[in-house]
């Protein structure tokens, strides 16, 4: 089964080189594709000098944008998996593996790196994890623990969802959707690293507003999507 690795990049000059160093000698069997979303620091000189492969977005259009471009790559390129990769380091390659053995042998759509299946949920985040996770059993009838992870590996059905629909975006109202018509998605206890470079764009103000959104897009919204 081939997997690609999508590396949504936007200002990681600092962190992309660990990881993509990290995800060849942990998971050499893993393709990678960085998609750098209009970065304005030395991203993309990085994948110059390093000679990774790389789309470059001619501005930044946002997470839901680079992923589908990502995706639209996979599709075009045979891919059986995809993976949601993030560029500052936070994402183990050493769980890849499992997350894909998973995959096979529960025949799922998505499978998700979760912090909280052997951790209780701490902080701002954790909070928010467990009000989006409220809202996704009450809409869905079933659970996930950690609905904010970004670390998802997708099956070929989902690369081709993802790929054609723009309303796809990676988060946790479109998971919620995407249970309530069939889609099996299960999870897969993880440790996230520490960021330990760059910057990352959601500050207090920025995580709540997002919590917020997700809420109200999982508990009315995603009703009226199709």
């Amino acid at each position: 089964m081939r997997i690609l690795a999508i590396v949504p990049c936007y200002n990681e000059a600092q962190s992309l080189k660990r990881t993509v160093d990290r995800l060849r000698e942990a998971a050499p069997e893993v393709d990678f594709i960085v998609v750098d979303d209009g970065s304005r620091d030395r991203t993309g000189q990085v994948c110059a000098d390093n000679g990774y492969p790389v789309i470059t977005m001619p501005f930044n259009l946002g997470l839901a944008n680079a992923v589908q471009t990502g995706m639209r790559y996979a599709r075009a390129n045979g891919y059986d998996m995809a993976l949601q990769y993030d560029g500052d380091g936070q994402h183990k390659p050493e769980y890849i593996g499992a997350m894909a053995r998973l995959m096979g042998e529960s025949s799922a759509d998505v499978v998700v790196g979760s912090r909280y299946m052997a951790d209780k949920p701490r902080g701002l985040r954790g909070l928010g994890g467990k009000l989006l996770g409220a809202a996704i059993r009450v809409t869905t009838g079933q659970s996930l623990t950690d609905p904010t992870s970004g670390f998802r590996l997708y099956n070929r059905d989902m690369i081709g969802r993802f790929a054609d629909h723009m309303n796809y975006g990676p988060e946790p109202d479109t998971l919620a959707y995407l249970m309530k018509r069939g889609a099996r998605i299960v999870e897969v206890p993880v440790v996230m690293a520490e960021r330990t470079a760059g910057r990352s764009y959601l500050n207090a103000l920025a995580a709540a507003n997002y919590m917020l959104r997700m809420f109200v897009s999982i508990i009315i919204i995603h009703w009226f999507r199709i």
